[in-house]
């Protein structure tokens, strides 16, 4: 007899508003698992505002659940206990997953937690006031998960560590890479004209925050006037003088072109959990220049120029040669493959593993 499908139930609060790092996760991730057909996809969304949104942002074959209720008054009680259950105004489920850090309360499912960095541990008081009880919560789901994801072995060793959880029970789902990346060109004319963009630009992409490193990288761009202009693409606020554009945030479309046609892109972070962008500019052919840290480490893969975080010296010499790089047919090879072995199909395929593991986990314990 067939069993049923597994019943999985995503936070798929990240998907609304504009997507950074982890609503590109859950979204790619979503639309994956929609298309297995041993499992059965929904999506809920906490929010007190904008939730009926999840339906129409949610890929076909995945069903929305919602409720208006405060994801901060949620958390409040959450930290406390698993009390209120996400079943109870989403249904039953198999595995509960947790796509942004925080697990929600269950009764019956199985938790699944994705912690992507753990930057909120080196520098809490650069959190927003909403979020100043992150950490505590952040380890209060990372106890309750029967499994725990994250996208590099880097972050699965530091939270193992950090966290005090045990290694076993922590799983590595890389993230991927959308083929379109590998068909990006450089934008046209009327794109250029509508965004301001200079022939050759240098660019970063992302939200502004402070462990980000642009403060470092605005720093050494001023003090190496050789260089081509700046440009930032993201949302928040960005430094800006006659040598820098913001864009804004960039449909996926618009981003990729962009991606496409700089001369080279910089990564500065003091932290990182994965990296996407340096991987997808890799698949655009672009050479990359980022951060010597564990994890930008792991993905690029020695396919990109790694500067020790701060060093100004270091930077603007591998900004200028990156922008001399003659993007040889090898080098050229050689990267955008190293690109294409990251796929959102592994990354789904590698999460439904840890699925049956924290359900078996559970069961488990239960008995």
């Amino acid at each position: 007899m067939k069993s049923r499908p597994l019943r999985v139930l995503l936070d798929g609060t990240p998907l609304l508003g504009d997507r950074t790092g982890i609503g590109r996760y859950t979204a790619s991730l979503s639309e994956e698992l929609a298309s297995m057909s041993d499992l059965d996809t929904r999506a809920v969304a906490f929010t007190l505002r904008g939730w009926r949104r999840l339906r129409s942002v949610l890929p076909h074959g995945a069903r929305a659940r919602g409720m208006p209720v405060s994801a901060r008054l949620l958390r409040a009680c959450w930290l406390r206990s698993a009390f209120p259950p996400v079943e109870l105004f989403a249904g039953p489920a198999d595995v509960v997953h947790g796509t942004n850090f925080v697990l929600p309360g269950t009764a019956n499912a199985a938790g699944v937690l994705t912690i992507h960095d753990l930057a909120f541990l080196d520098a809490p008081h650069e959190l927003p006031p909403g979020d100043r009880n992150l950490p505590e919560l952040v380890r209060t789901s990372a106890r309750r998960a029967d499994v725990i994801c994250t996208p590099t072995r880097a972050v699965a060793v530091a939270v193992a560590e950090r966290l005090g959880v045990d290694r076993d029970k922590v799983v590595v789902t890389p993230l991927g890479v959308d083929p379109a990346w590998f068909t990006g060109r450089p934008p046209n004319t009327a794109l250029r004209e509508r965004l301001g963009l200079p022939a050759e630009y240098l660019l970063f992409v992302g939200a502004n925050g402070p462990r980000k490193g642009l403060a470092w990288l605005a720093r050494v761009h001023a003090a190496t006037p050789d260089l081509p202009p700046l440009v930032f693409a993201g949302p928040g606020p960005h430094h800006s003088d006659d040598r820098t554009l913001h864009t804004g945030y960039l449909s996926d479309v618009d981003l990729r072109s962009v991606v496409a046609g700089a001369t080279a892109l910089v990564l500065p972070s003091r932290d990182e959990g994965f990296g996407l962008s340096a991987l997808e500019a890799m698949a655009c052919d672009v050479p990359v220049v980022c951060s010597d840290i564990p994890a930008l480490r792991e993905v690029t893969g020695g396919h990109a120029a790694l500067v020790p975080y701060n060093d100004d010296d270091a930077l603007a010499e591998a900004l200028r040669t990156a922008v001399h790089d003659t993007h040889a047919a090898s080098a050229s090879a050689v990267r955008r493959a190293h690109a294409a072995g990251f796929t959102w199909r592994r990354c789904a395929e590698t999460t439904v593993e840890a699925y049956r593991k924290a359900v078996a986990a559970r069961g488990q314990r239960s008995s």
